[in-house]
């Protein structure tokens, strides 16, 4: 039987994904970059430098930067999607996520959030649902984004549970990939049928048995 849960944030929990994308278009086009939603598949699940990097990489500008500008480059983002992250309410709860956290605390399943960003506080915060989870990890403490295991298996140890007693959800490849190295059920939350590798996949909480999937 499955012990903690571990949850990524960004389109498992609240879909923020289309403020991530809103914000990085808007720093991208203030260096003549101009990138698509399909370009932006590729940020999902990881860091804030990585995403820069990635975007200077498209544009042909990697080195056009120092590390100095780079990182007023990531604060500019970072600040305009803040603004953004106001507006969420606990309407903005992705389908079924509230009712299977409420069951998780109602069974003392220790929970924990995994997620590269390091607006989760403020953002759980603006939700309301800041104390269902009993961990949140930091992500400046990591060395390593996804699809290294390294902030799952911090996550576990948070809630004190061995990697092969937790499930873990997650919307991206990378992620799915760092839950399996990790020795983590995983669980894909997706609408399309494309996280591959995921032991579960599903298109939202609603179609997750919560009994079934504690004893898989």
């Amino acid at each position: 039987m499955k012990k903690g849960m571990i949850f990524d944030l960004d389109g498992v929990i609240v879909d923020t994904a289309f403020y991530h994308f809103k914000a990085w278009q808007y720093l991208a086009k203030q260096i003549d970059i101009d990138f698509d939603a399909t370009f932006n598949e590729t940020l999902k699940g990881i860091s804030r430098v990585e995403s820069l990097e990635k975007i200077l990489l498209y544009g042909d500008k990697v080195d056009d930067f120092s590390v100095a500008e780079k990182n007023i480059l990531m604060n500019r983002k970072n600040d305009h999607y803040v603004q953004s992250l106001r507006k969420l309410t606990e309407k903005s709860i992705l389908p079924g996520v509230l009712p299977f956290i409420q069951q998780a605390k109602k069974n003392q399943i220790p929970c924990a959030i995994a997620s590269a960003s390091k607006n989760a506080t403020m953002i759980l915060e603006q939700l309301n649902i800041k104390d269902y989870f009993d961990a949140i990890v930091d992500p400046h403490s990591l060395s390593k984004g996804k699809p290294d295991p390294e902030i799952f298996l911090t996550a576990a140890n948070l809630i004190d549970v061995l990697p092969s007693e937790a499930i873990g959800f997650e919307d991206s490849q990378a992620g799915i990939e760092a839950l399996n190295r990790a020795n983590i059920f995983s669980v894909g939350i997706s609408p399309q049928d494309n996280l591959v590798g995921a032991d579960l996949r599903v298109d939202c909480f609603e179609n997750i048995n919560f009994e079934q999937l504690l004893n898989m």
